[in-house]
This record gives structure tokens, C-alpha cells and sequence, in this order.
């Protein structure tokens, strides 16, 4: 009797240790999709701020302060 229920516990842990290495496998693939996302976003946000500096420099040229209130 006694060797049964060390059967069962040892498969109670079999099971336990092939559900954590299952999650451990999804965690990883997670992980490396955020990290591609992550990346990606990185990429964007460089050529949002590109855009926003050459719209600043636009507008800076295109509404002149030093002459501001002049033109009425």
C-alpha cells in the first residue's frame, strides 16, 4: 500500500513538472513575440520622431516669431 501511494505522488509530480516545463515553453514563445513587438515599436517611434522634427523645422521656417504681428 505504502508503494502505491509513493507511485501515485511520484506520478503527481511527474505531471506537476510536464505542466511547468509546458508553461515554461508558452512563457518563452511569449516572450520573444514581445520582444519582436517591442522592436518593431522601437523602429516606428525612430521615424515618428524624424517626422516630428522635420514638422517642427517646417513650421519653425513657416511662422517666422521675429516678424510675427509685422504682416498686419
Amino acid at each position: 500500500m505504502a508503494d502505491d501511494a509513493q507511485e501515485a505522488r511520484f506520478r503527481q509530480h511527474e505531471d506537476i513538472l510536464r505542466s511547468l516545463t509546458a508553461m515554461l515553453g508558452a512563457q518563452h514563445a511569449m516572450n520573444q513575440r514581445m520582444e519582436a513587438f517591442v522592436a518593431r515599436q522601437d523602429t516606428i517611434n525612430e521615424g515618428v520622431q524624424t517626422t516630428l522634427a522635420r514638422v517642427e523645422t517646417l513650421l519653425a521656417r513657416m511662422i517666422r516669431h521675429e516678424d510675427n504681428g509685422r504682416d498686419a
